[in-house]
């Protein structure tokens, strides 16, 4: 999967998480959490659904790993 491909499954669960969210507004350095007001329950369900997805398992000592959107393709793209 290509850094684009991958990008565009994360905005998918980023949406499926924080549907009101306006993701086309998100710089790409953006705290996603503080920017889109993720509570932690909104979190975990956003890593769950990048390890269904992308078949890579997200324990939580990687969760500083996915900061921003930009962080978070760096990491699942490894």
């Amino acid at each position: 999967m290509n850094r684009d491909d991958m990008t565009l499954l994360v905005r998918r669960a980023l949406h499926e998480v924080a549907p009101e969210a306006d993701l086309d507004r998100l710089a790409p350095t953006a705290d996603l959490r503080e920017t889109l007001a993720l509570d932690s329950l909104d979190f975990q369900q956003f890593v769950e659904l990048l390890s269904e997805r992308t078949g890579r398992r997200v324990d939580e000592d990687d969760y500083p790993y996915l900061t921003t959107l930009a962080d978070t393709v760096t990491y699942l793209s490894a």
